[in-house]
């Protein structure tokens, strides 16, 4: 699956279920100034494409973003991967994937909410036109990002469509990602990690999670590893401390969500693809972690009117 592979399945779902689409290919891409998701595609002969899927029911109060991280394959870039690491790579969209069910979901059963699903979706691979290490890349948000290691890719297309996520100014942002393997030593394979700055916040969507029927752990943002993350030829760097990396990748997404929206992260790394045996509704391969929680997030949160 590629990008425009991707994006032609939503067009063609949300069709079927009178969802609007809307897709943004490398040219339009390149004339909004999303300069993070070019960068990460720049390597591949198959380009980029931004996906916003989006559902409101006519008697919604609430308005809820969803971005997914889509790298349909990745090799780590010129960072490339050790051997025995790239087999299960196609697995790098299951953020995307997520969000793209979870909205459809919320079509289907009709929850009263605004929902707009992002699936900022990319190649990554090495070439002769791929990012390199110690490149700069201008962020949709106009900030720029050091890039230090071109396998720490999924956090700045998440950033670029977090920013342009945040204009329709929804009132809670949640993200999804396949994004560090530090997540999977943390929480091993069947459990994801959960980041906000606020506890409440963060708290209720790992709650969400467990009465979903998904194993979700509710990690800090400690404030003490952001420095880790200053640039001298930038505004931020896209890696940072390697102890404790998942939740230094949390702090840089943090930095492109506005001052007081409520906003989680959710670093699915580990329970998103299945190597071993299937077990209880757990198959081999894709198993859809996250979408359960974001659809009872969305019915909770339509409830609550907020």
């Amino acid at each position: 699956m590629y990008p425009e592979v991707f994006a032609a399945e939503v067009q063609a779902v949300g069709a079927e279920h009178g969802l609007a689409v809307e897709v943004l290919d490398e040219k339009a891409l390149a004339a909004a100034g999303f300069g993070g998701l070019l960068g990460v595609g720049q390597g591949s002969v198959r380009p980029p494409r931004l996906v916003r899927i989006s559902y409101a029911h006519p008697d919604a109060a609430t308005g809820i973003a969803l971005i997914g991280k889509g790298i349909t394959y990745d090799s780590g870039g010129l960072s490339l991967k050790p051997v025995g690491s790239n087999e299960i790579m196609k697995r790098d969209m299951a953020g995307a994937a997520a969000v793209f069910a979870a909205v459809v979901a919320a079509a289907r059963l009709e929850v009263p909410v605004r929902v707009s699903g992002w699936l900022a979706l990319a190649e990554n691979m090495p070439s002769g036109s791929a990012t390199r290490p110690g490149d700069v890349l201008r962020m949709y948000d106009g900030r720029t990002v050091e890039v230090l290691n071109t396998d720490a890719e999924g956090r700045i297309v998440l950033a670029d469509a977090i920013a342009c996520a945040a204009e329709d100014e929804p009132d809670v942002i949640v993200d999804v990602a396949t994004l560090t393997f530090a997540m999977r030593m943390a929480l091993g394979n069947r459990m994801f990690g959960v980041m906000s700055p606020s506890e409440e916040f963060g708290g209720r969507v790992a709650a969400a999670a467990r009465r979903a029927g998904e194993q979700a752990w509710p990690l800090p943002l400690p404030a003490d590893l952001r420095p880790s993350l200053n640039s001298t030829v930038a505004d931020i760097a896209n890696v940072g401390e390697r102890l404790g990396g998942a939740l230094v990748a949390g702090l840089f997404l943090k930095e492109f969500v506005p001052d007081g929206t409520p906003w989680a992260h959710l670093d699915i790394a580990g329970p998103a693809f299945h190597e071993g045996e299937p077990h209880g509704d757990t198959p081999r391969g894709g198993t859809g972690a996250a979408v359960r929680t974001l659809v009872q997030l969305m019915r909770e949160l339509a409830e609550a009117g907020t």
